[in-house]
């Protein structure tokens, strides 16, 4: 995956503008010249509008993200993969995530991450707690992967399986970003249907 969209530094000009009119207007609020003031907020006004309205057309217009299994998803430098999936006893799945890091100097982790299962219906399934287990916010070294087994409670009937790695929690960033958010269909999903024994 690229590193970065052209949409994500057109983000960052925009909110840049944005605080430069609202700085232009504050000033010229402060020196009596309201209507000045109020025109320049009324432009960062339609200006949001419109940038808002593109963002959830292009959400409207895509098809939700969606991955197979071994494919990779990287956030900066840190990288998540689904290496496998099976149905487990008593009404368990066990999936297989492969966490790993390509940067090249510096140490990587990823803060406010989760993972859950979801069926055709929509349901979703969190991972069964294991104290054993290797978190997502791992820190990993330069180059360095690791394997991180989760295991999700699933009723037989549930069908369609997906795996869905978002962040929740803080700020979501992602929804004011041209072609990277999640407004309509939500986050990107991993399909497990077609793995054997899934």
């Amino acid at each position: 995956m690229p590193l970065m969209t052209i949409f994500e530094p057109l983000f960052l000009l925009c909110v840049l503008t944005a605080l430069l009119l609202l700085m232009l207007a504050a000033v010229a609020a402060l020196r009596g010249r309201r209507a000045q003031a109020l025109a320049r907020l009324t432009r960062l006004g339609i200006g949001g509008a419109v940038y808002m309205a593109v963002v959830l057309a292009v959400s409207a217009a895509t098809p939700r993200k969606s991955y197979r299994v071994g494919d990779t998803q990287c956030f900066d430098d840190w990288c998540i993969a689904v290496t496998g999936a099976t149905r487990a006893p008593r009404d368990t799945v066990a999936v297989n995530l492969r966490l790993s890091s390509r940067a090249k100097r510096v140490p990587q982790a990823e803060k406010g991450t989760v993972v859950y299962l979801v069926d055709a219906a929509g349901r979703r399934y969190d991972p069964v707690p294991d104290p054993r287990g290797v978190p997502l916010d791992t820190r990993l070294q330069p180059g360095e992967s690791v394997n991180a087994p989760w295991r999700f409670a699933v009723p037989p009937d549930a069908g369609a399986l997906g795996l869905v790695y978002t962040h929740e929690g803080g700020f979501p960033i992602g929804f004011f970003i041209i072609g990277e958010n999640d407004w309509i269909h939500g986050p990107p999903i991993v399909r497990l249907d077609g793995q054997a024994r899934i």
